[in-house]
């Protein structure tokens, strides 16, 4: 679009591929889960290039800057011309999912029963990747 122009958050949030549906956009962002340049905002807010934008999904957090809008939903290579995601940003969304994924490694259920064999290997293993073996 033009340099100037404006679009509604929701669906902008709906063109850069955030949310399947306009309708899961609005939730979000009334929700609280959407922030434009620090402040929760409506989903008639107007937003245009420039804009800083964080948005929460799930354990994730995004922030992205605007670089262009549009209010059409186009394929996947364009909704990524639309913003740019900050490099904390993704340091960020990687630590969380490598915390996530580890946090599934390390849970055991408690139960009164012996492990298995397939658990004592996993706990092996833990415990020579960790130097305690």
């Amino acid at each position: 679009m033009t340099d100037g122009a404006k679009v509604r958050l929701d669906k902008w949030l709906w063109a850069a591929r955030f949310f399947k549906t306009r309708a899961l956009a609005s939730e979000a962002i009334e929700g609280g889960k959407v922030h434009v340049n620090g402040d929760r905002v409506k989903r008639a807010k107007l937003v245009q290039a420039g804009d800083r934008l964080e948005i929460q999904l799930g354990p994730y957090e995004h922030v992205v800057l605007v670089k262009d809008v549009s209010e059409k939903r186009g394929p996947a290579t364009v909704a990524q011309r639309l913003f740019e995601e900050t490099p904390e940003s993704i340091a960020g969304r990687e630590r969380v999912a490598f915390q996530l994924k580890a946090a599934h490694v390390l849970f055991v259920p408690e139960t009164n029963e012996r492990p298995t064999k397939r658990d004592r290997r996993k706990l092996e293993d833990l415990k020579r990747r960790e130097g305690r073996a």
